[in-house]
């Protein structure tokens, strides 16, 4: 056994060892990387906006924080005074490559910029691309960008609030479990002028693990003329379709609507079934009879006790001093369960069970029958709708002037970068590798550790933590069945050896045995021995000395030795 505890631990100081080199190596990885100068990257074309939010100075010029404040809500939370500022991400950071991070919570926060000049819906697509990184994870707030509508009336940023026009609403979003990645924009009727939200079908994507895993990522919205539309999370599509076809409530109003005047006729019969006036009730049919009577087979448990009460006054109990006869009526101990039923199936008066009654039917009606002045259901006529419109380029949507934040966060330390508003696709996407992916490759160096890979990707997939699991026990498990195996081994080892001394030592108890009973043998052959030459002695002195006297001869005792 204490070889057994010796090889385990010599394996878990092993195995932290092991742990604790790659972890030393992660930091020598990331102090490297750290060592690694930053650039801030250059745009490879026209954009409408760019911005990295390395030049600080520049940021404090270009941006404008809310002063606004919400309409019907309290006066403690209508402020927009949420707290931003320009920092470097928590995780993974490089010296001059800062983002703006909301660091407030459970506050209003808004903040915008103007574009470089307004975006106009006309030949060229719209691409809107920015990083989120919800550092501290993501418990219930937003992460969404407006592109805010070109209005004489709401040029002043400084009033920007909800309320603001917008005509894009595109980013991640998140409360309790309902995570959504939202595209919103404003439609305009071509009738009447009025405005409609238009909210995009869910992706098909899953998008917990990118409000959970602590990493940035990289959103894309695609819209182009034809109307189609793509949205993308670290360049990878997660939805798509048609401004057309993919839209609730859709762009355009359907062709003809039910007649809201129309009203059903009074011998409309929308009955499919009625009752069967010729059907009578059975003669045996028992209205009156019970759903449940007793049943007469049920008999008393043995035991019980008919005579005892389940409950009975605490004779413990007695009546407290400030007791008012007058107030509080007469005076009665509590009652307790009668300790004598404790080990009895019952007591009191015992009833019997109650069972179906088998003559039960209930109350009689009479069956249906098919209707046969039935019409249908009933519905109103249709007309044609007085509203309708047939838009097909809702592309072509308000024009932008300035994109923005308003925000309400229970999660502090959102950090967004990189935010991109540009017409080219071919840009967007070379941006994209120029921030984005130099970043992420960045990472995935700093994690080129086994335990770095495996932090990495639990933290992408927490269900893998199982497998993972296994992975590490499989080869513990096998070294300790091999460490008891080792063990058995060697006490049958002990055991074959005790035995062999044991054996050894029945025979040499049986030779002494042997021995101990030759001796008495052997010394009493030589007392008999002794005796018989004691006795020729005699004999030869008798006849070599004639007898002196009358006496006659004297005889020699024989020697007792």
């Amino acid at each position: 056994m204490a070889r057994l505890i010796a090889n385990l631990i010599i394996y878990l100081c092993l195995l932290c060892s092991i742990i604790k080199a790659n972890e030393s190596g992660d930091s020598n990885v990331q102090d490297t990387a750290a060592k690694v100068v930053y650039k801030t990257p250059e745009i490879s074309g026209f954009a409408y906006l760019v911005e990295t939010f390395d030049n600080e100075e520049k940021f404090k010029k270009s941006w404008v924080l809310s002063e606004a404040k919400k309409d019907s809500v309290d006066e403690d939370i209508a402020k927009y005074d949420g707290i931003w500022s320009i920092e470097e991400p928590k995780e993974h950071a490089q010296e001059g490559d800062l983002g703006l991070v909301l660091k407030s919570k459970a506050r209003h926060a808004a903040i915008s910029t103007t574009l470089s000049k307004p975006f106009y819906f006309g030949d060229n697509p719209l691409i809107v691309q920015y990083e989120v990184n919800f550092q501290e994870g993501q418990e219930c707030s937003g992460a969404y960008l407006k592109l805010l509508t070109l209005d004489a009336e709401h040029q002043d940023l400084k009033k920007f609030h909800d309320k603001t026009p917008y005509t894009i609403m595109f980013g991640p979003d998140k409360c309790g479990n309902n995570h959504k990645l939202h595209f919103i924009f404003r439609h305009k009727n071509p009738l009447n002028g009025s405005i409609e939200e238009k909210h995009c079908k869910k992706p098909r994507e899953r998008l917990e693990d990118f409000f959970k895993d602590k990493q940035s990522h990289l959103y894309t919205l695609i819209i182009r003329p034809d109307n189609s539309f793509e949205i993308k999370v670290d360049n990878k599509v997660v939805n798509s379709g048609s401004l057309l076809d993919d839209f609730t409530p859709p762009v355009n109003p359907p062709l003809e609507i039910e007649d809201p005047t129309d009203v059903q006729p009074e011998d409309w019969d929308d009955k499919e079934k009625i009752p069967d006036l010729s059907a009578v009730k059975p003669d045996d049919w028992d209205e009156d009879a019970p759903a449940q009577i007793v049943d007469e087979d049920d008999i008393m448990p043995e035991g019980w006790l008919e005579d005892e009460s389940p409950m009975i006054p605490n004779p413990d109990s007695v009546k407290p001093e400030d007791w008012d006869i007058e107030m509080d009526g007469e005076w009665e101990p509590p009652e307790i369960p009668n300790p004598k039923c404790a080990d009895a199936p019952g007591c009191g008066p015992y009833k019997q069970k109650m069972k179906k009654n088998p003559r039960y039917k209930g109350k009689w009606s009479p069956p249906l029958i098919n209707n046969p002045n039935y019409k249908g259901k009933w519905k109103p006529k249709l007309i044609h709708n007085p509203n309708y419109f047939n838009d097909q380029h809702p592309f072509r949507m308000m024009p932008i002037f300035a994109v923005g934040f308003e925000l309400w966060s229970m999660s502090t330390d959102i950090l967004f970068d990189n935010i991109l508003v540009a017409d080219d696709e071919e840009v967007a996407r070379k941006w994209a590798e120029d921030t984005f992916e130099v970043r992420r490759a960045r990472i995935e160096k700093e994690s080129v550790t086994l335990w770095g890979r495996i932090l990495k990707v639990t933290n992408y997939k927490p269900g893998w933590w199982v497998l993972y699991f296994i992975y590490c026990a499989v080869p513990v498990v096998l070294y300790i069945w091999y460490l008891l195996k080792r063990v058995r081994e060697d006490k049958y080892d002990v055991k074959d050896e005790d035995k062999q001394p044991l054996e050894a030592n029945e025979q040499t108890a049986q030779k002494q045995e042997e021995t101990e009973n030759q001796l008495p043998n052997t010394e009493a052959e030589e007392e008999t021995e002794k005796l018989n030459e004691n006795e020729e002695i005699i004999e030869s002195e008798d006849n070599d000395n004639p007898a002196i006297g009358g006496d006659g001869p004297r005889r020699r005792k024989p020697n007792k030795d």
